[in-house]
């Protein structure tokens, strides 16, 4: 198994791990690393869950969709960065012309 899958692997049982621990079922687990897509998103849900130790599955549900939105803001803003780079570099590019 190579590093990456390994290291899904990893956030994903950790997780898991950490939602059955607090009393909730493991489909909980599954559904929020299913919600979540990537290792460091599973990290970030793991360590809110390790510290705020939340009692009901709505705050769980809640901090994953939280987690979910800021990195649809983070992909939206490094788009419109590269679009704003590559039209910058087009009117540099027919300043010289």
């Amino acid at each position: 198994m190579d590093y990456d899958k390994r290291k899904w692997a990893k956030a994903r049982e950790e997780l898991i791990r950490e939602v059955v621990a607090l009393g909730f079922p493991e489909e909980l687990g599954d559904a929020v690393v299913k919600n979540l897509g990537s290792p460091q998103a599973m990290y970030r849900m793991t360590v809110y869950l390790q510290n705020v130790k939340p009692k009901k599955a709505e705050m769980v549900v809640d901090e994953m969709l939280a987690i979910c939105s800021d990195i649809g803001r983070w992909k939206e803003k490094k788009e419109s960065e590269a679009a704003n780079a590559n039209y910058s570099e087009y009117l540099e590019s027919k300043r010289y012309e």
